[in-house]
């Protein structure tokens, strides 16, 4: 009888500390999270409160793992696996510690960047400042990773401390051969680190690769992704943007000037037609109003080439003004002057040759 009233006296205590120790860390999350909230709806111009509630679940881990190291010798279980249980839960904690320190300093960095990019007038700039973030933050994510699986294996079980010992005598020897067989990733992860504190390529660039025009998405360690125009995506190593040319139309600042080419014929009137693109981009968003002109740039036996030029604040916007001055000339001179359009001369009458 006396056993059965020990055995559930233990695991009423047993109940009580970990029913206890859930209940009190859940209040303090809720608690923290109602604070932030309250302090992100008294400042809504600061981001940084907004961002810190996305920490909820690490938080929540790293409160509820501590609190139960601490309490778990109050369950007086005297188990033989307490000291495998001791140290899982001291393992748990220290991730969990480094998953929301992570976690807390990708919330401020996007503070700071949202607020940054609110004030600054130099997009290249913030763009810059993007890239150099999400890539600090990937290689401490992953430094971090590491060194907490190092120290929970090295300090926190004594048991591996002898293989760890193994390995780290062994580490100049695995280097070596690392190095030499992974030669293709080192050099991508050199050449992000070339990208993210140098200013070849930021995210959101305006790039054309491989015949291919869009926008940087995203640059990892060994990975860059370009969107093009049409939503696919041009996936191509880091590497490549430093040994091989590309053009960076967004280097050296947004604006642009666009040309547009046409083939017209000699009687073409080239006066008036330079008068309707001014008078049409006078009326156009796209335009920045910064310089515009029309001349004829080649002559042959069979016609001339136009070219119009025109400037825009943006890639996207020149892109669109090209197509959409193209379309506005070719259908304006087909109105008022379809014969400056060149055209084939058929060949009526000719009698097919004699076999």
């Amino acid at each position: 009888m006396g056993k059965e009233l020990d055995a559930v006296e233990n695991v009423l205590r047993l109940l009580i500390v970990l029913g206890g120790t859930l209940a009190v860390t859940i209040a303090i999350g809720w608690a923290i999270d109602r604070g932030l909230r309250y302090w992100s709806a008294r400042h809504p111009k600061t981001p940084i409160p907004g961002l810190l509630r996305r920490v909820q679940l690490p938080l929540q881990l790293f409160l509820g793992f501590a609190a139960l190291r601490m309490t778990y010798p109050l369950a007086d279980l005297n188990l033989r696996q307490d000291t495998v249980i001791l140290s899982v839960l001291a393992t748990m904690v220290t991730m969990s510690a480094v998953w929301l320190v992570v976690r807390i300093a990708d919330a401020v960095a996007d503070g700071l960047l949202n607020t940054y990019s609110r004030r600054a007038r130099d997009p290249r700039r913030v763009r810059q400042l993007n890239t150099q973030f999400t890539l600090i933050r990937r290689i401490s994510s992953t430094v971090l990773a590491i060194a907490t699986a190092a120290i929970a294996m090295l300090v926190l079980f004594p048991g591996l401390r002898v293989l760890g010992t193994s390995l780290l005598a062994s580490a100049g020897i695995i280097g070596i051969i690392a190095g030499v067989a992974a030669q293709s990733t080192l050099s991508n992860l050199m050449a992000g680190l070339q990208i993210a504190f140098g200013d070849s390529v930021k995210i959101g660039d305006t790039v054309v690769v491989e015949g291919e025009m869009g926008t940087v998405e995203e640059i990892t360690l060994s990975f860059l992704t370009v969107r093009i125009w049409d939503d696919r995506r041009l996936t191509m190593p880091v590497s490549y943007f430093n040994s091989k040319p590309y053009e960076n139309w967004s280097k050296g600042g947004n604006e642009m000037t666009g040309t547009v080419f046409l083939h017209l014929d000699h009687s073409t009137p080239v006066a008036e037609l330079r008068a309707r693109l001014y008078e049409y981009l006078s009326d156009h968003p796209d335009w920045d109003g910064r310089s515009w002109n029309l001349l004829v740039t080649d002559s042959t036996p069979t016609g001339i080439e136009v070219r119009a030029s025109m400037t825009a604040r943006d890639p996207d916007a020149v892109w669109s003004l090209r197509c959409a001055v193209r379309e506005e000339l070719i259908g304006w001179l087909n109105e008022n002057y379809p014969g400056a359009l060149p055209r084939l001369a058929a060949l009526d009458g000719l009698d097919a040759p004699a076999r």
